[in-house]
């Protein structure tokens, strides 16, 4: 058993616990830090830690070199962090029988060892005048500088990054030759020796491509762009890697320089001592270190399965059971294409689709076009569509580490419809429409938010094609998610749209109905809207708020409380609020995810149980 006082207070203690079937009990370790800054003292418990738990193996004789060893792991630890005149004490009292030593441990870290200088040298085509304001700029951006602690892990950082920059371009054979930390423990002084061997400049050679079947090299291409000669850039031959995986076409791309049989390595994490330490990059030199070296770039690809079949089984309170299944091939006629074709049927709804797309672009743009039949008959409200329609996305992320995700929709449709209102009218009519989507993304985990927000704004515009009468819309939707302790999750979600319109034959997809599992709770499917004839309509505005608190017992089970409302009406000034409130459970399956709520409409006085189930296979 390990215990260790605060850094700040020297009084609480930390507790490691070892296995009671050892011939010889665990020590009982009691630290006292002295001075010792929070991490120091972790460092210190961790490294006294692992040998206490070697007592589950040793006999009683073993017990004291036991002791030493925790001692020696104590200095070595004040050492990774600094401190190398540190005193270390460790005191021994006989336990109880059947019970385990008691080592009680002080430390005196002492003073702290800092940089006093840093010797930063060059050789190789680096070292030449071509590449001065490049040598300047590194010398700037060391992170270890004179003043700063010397700490063991901050010391290999510094050295690993400037390797790194300077590998990542131009010198492909750069390497640390030799490095050196010389510690004096009387001044508490440290100084840095580190000499940089760039190599030669390397240029980019001749493309190497293995691992094509059918997938054309024509594609490797669009993708792989640079002139012979140009020079070599690590950043773009990672940014070719990651376009040539995000496509279909392929199950795993790697993107290299080709020099021999040897692979760029990571120089080893280096102990800190007074000693010389060498880190090497593991690249054979080329004999010359000023003239340029042309090494071939290699593309080299695992190619996915030709074909794909998928299908869906689900059912929800909404549209009943549901049924989806599709196609997808890769590469058509030997061209750098895909194509996806499926069909989904339920009880409100039927649709069946056929996608042609296109390999994304070198900017990230994915283009489909594509044909389809969407038929719908929801509260009283029937419409058919055929349509013709193109459509360009675009994922990126934000700079950095950030997990900020942007999406982009840009959609153009040619369309017919079909639209019988019940009890009231029908009509048809021929439109074109353009639409754009912006999404941002923020958020913890795609797929499960528990933590973050998404906002994403939406405009389109239209006109029919046998009257010339235009339309047009705008949308805006939001949701935040905010941790509440460990479980439970805050979620707030709205949604605003308006439409304006010069005919009385609107496309269906242009005006708004809400209500049902995931909008307002408690409210039949898309039963909010404005009442014609038997049927609801969609309306020129909407909006939607709701709030929601999650509690999750385990990872797999979860309850929530909820309020929703909304409305859908001529304008908003005419808003009469449909609230729905109750309490639900999420369920997490090796299905899929099962969600069931319980939901009372205010307006309608009526309970309503609704849930939603999906099976992929």
């Amino acid at each position: 058993m390990l215990w260790a006082p605060n850094a700040a207070a020297c009084s609480a203690l930390v507790c490691l616990l070892a296995s009671p079937f050892a011939l010889a009990a665990p020590p009982q370790v009691i630290i006292d830090p002295g001075s010792s800054p929070p991490k120091v003292l972790q460092a210190i418990t961790d490294a006294v830690g692992a040998i206490t738990r070697l007592a589950d193996d040793q006999d009683l004789r073993e017990v004291s070199r036991l002791r030493r060893r925790a001692w020696d792991a104590a200095h070595a630890a004040l050492q990774t962090q600094g401190y190398f005149d540190a005193k270390v004490t460790l005191d021994v009292t006989e336990g109880p029988p059947g019970q385990g030593e008691f080592w009680d441990i002080t430390i005196d870290p002492g003073i702290r060892t800092r940089v006093r200088q840093l010797g930063l040298s060059f050789k190789g085509a680096i070292a030449t005048p071509a590449y001065q304001g490049r040598r300047a700029a590194l010398r700037s951006d060391w992170l270890l500088k004179p003043g700063m602690p010397f700490i063991n892990d901050d010391w290999h950082n510094a050295k690993a990054g400037l390797l790194q920059s300077v590998a990542e371009q131009d010198f492909y054979f750069a390497r640390l030759d030799p490095t050196r930390a010389v510690v004096n423990p009387e001044t508490s002084q440290a100084d840095l020796a580190v000499n940089v061997d760039s190599g030669p400049p390397v240029k980019m050679g001749e493309l190497q491509v293995l691992g094509l079947k059918r997938v054309p090299e024509s594609l490797i291409r669009r993708y792989v762009q640079y002139q012979p000669g140009d020079p070599y850039n690590q950043t773009l031959l990672e940014d070719w890697q990651q376009s040539l995986q995000s496509t279909t076409f392929f199950r795993g791309a790697f993107v290299t320089m080709v020099d021999g049989d040897a692979d760029p390595t990571s120089a080893d994490a280096d102990k800190t001592s007074d000693e010389t330490i060498q880190d090497q990059k593991g690249k054979p030199q080329p004999p010359s270190e000023t003239e340029p070296v042309t090494l071939p770039v290699r593309v080299r690809v695992t190619e996915a399965p030709a074909r794909y079949a998928s299908g869906s089984l689900g059912a929800d309170s909404d549209h009943g059971v549901r049924v989806e299944g599709q196609y997808r091939q890769n590469v058509v006629f030997g061209l750098p294409v895909w194509i996806e074709t499926g069909a989904g049927v339920d009880r409100d709804r039927q649709r069946a689709f056929f996608d042609v797309h296109l390999p994304p672009s070198p900017s990230g743009y994915n283009d489909s076009f594509g044909v389809l039949y969407d038929h719908s008959d929801i509260e009283g409200l029937e419409t058919s569509r055929s349509g013709l329609g193109w459509r360009r996305t675009q994922l990126r992320k934000a700079a950095g580490e950030s997990r900020v995700e942007y999406e982009t929709t840009l959609a153009g449709l040619l369309a017919y419809d079909k639209t019988r209102i019940s009890g009231a009218y029908k009509y048809e009519v021929p439109s074109w429409a353009a639409t754009w989507q912006w999404l941002r993304r923020d958020v913890n985990n795609k797929y499960d938010p528990r933590e973050g927000n998404l906002i994403e704004f939406g405009v389109g515009v239209g006109t029919t094609l046998d009257d010339g009468q235009p339309f047009y819309r705008t949308s805006l939707r939001a949701q935040q998610w905010w941790t509440i302790a460990d479980r439970d999750v805050l979620t707030i979600r709205g949604e605003i749209g308006k439409v304006w319109s010069h005919t009385n034959r609107l496309p269906q997809d242009f005006s708004w109905r809400t209500g049902g599992s995931r909008t307002i709770r408690g409210y039949r499917y898309q039963s909010i809207g404005l009442q014609r004839g038997d049927a609801v309509i969609g309306a020129p505005t909407l909006g939607v708020l709701s709030v929601e608190y999650t509690h999750y017992f385990t990872e797999v089970l979860g309850a929530n409380v909820f309020v929703d409302a909304g409305d859908a009406a001529p304008a908003f000034d005419q808003f009469d609020w449909h609230l729905g409130y109750g309490a639900g459970l999420a369920v997490r399956t090796p299905a899929g995810p099962f969600f069931v709520d319980l939901a009372w409409a205010q307006k309608d006085r009526r309970l309503r149980l609704q849930f939603s189930l999906g099976i992929a296979f």
